[in-house]
């Protein structure tokens, strides 16, 4: 694996994204609740941070927890919330050794369907369907790994230019266009939350019964 990308719009956090499998569960991983280029520089600044050019599976598996929440939380943080997302990167490896040997490629390597690809990014502790539905549409679009219906297992976020997700961020403009569509859906459901309660306040409050 070594593409270039541009999903931290930083060229060495890009560089390592590219050529690391690992880097890249983990930058997809650390993607909520803060902006994506901040998400995918992590992989990059944990790296650094512990003196290497590479994330390694059993390293982190192994590492001390506290320290590695330490780790994430010198200034710059690696996230907004540095303890918690430690322990679910810590949570990944630990996964990845036991079931991968701590070869995070391995997860993709060689798997005949796109159904059989989500099933195994599903079982990534911290991959929900549409976290691992985005990875797949990654690993499509941009990485190369195309099994057999994997447009259709990774659902909209496949289609080719939905820019929906990181899967189709290439640049500044397709980043752009990513965060506008993610700005839409969020006015969308706070619209839509704001719909129910009216609509519960104007039936006594009483819904659900």
């Amino acid at each position: 694996m070594d593409v270039t990308l541009h999903l931290a719009q930083d060229p060495e956090a890009d560089a390592l994204l590219g050529r690391s499998p690992l880097a890249a569960l983990v930058g997809m991983l650390l993607d909520q609740q803060i902006p994506m280029e901040w998400a995918f520089k992590g992989p990059a600044t944990i790296a650094a941070r512990l003196g290497a050019d590479d994330l390694d599976a059993h390293e982190i598996a192994a590492y001390d927890p506290e320290a590695f929440a330490a780790l994430l939380s010198e200034k710059p943080a690696v996230h907004r919330y540095p303890g918690s997302m430690a322990g679910r990167i810590q949570q990944l490896c630990q996964y990845l050794v036991e079931h991968y040997d701590g070869d995070a490629e391995a997860v993709w390597r060689g798997v005949d369907t796109g159904g059989e690809l989500l099933k195994r990014l599903q079982e990534l502790p911290g991959f929900g369907k549409q976290k691992a539905q985005i990875f797949l549409a990654l690993l499509g679009k941009q990485l190369g790994v195309r099994p057999t219906g994997w447009r259709e297992a990774a659902g909209a976020y496949g289609e080719d230019r939905s820019f929906r997700s990181v899967a189709d961020i290439t640049g500044p403009e397709s980043l752009a266009k990513v965060r506008a569509h993610k700005q839409e859906m969020k006015a969308a459901a706070r619209a839509a939350k704001a719909a129910k309660a009216t609509g519960g306040r104007a039936t006594g409050g009483k819904t659900g019964e």
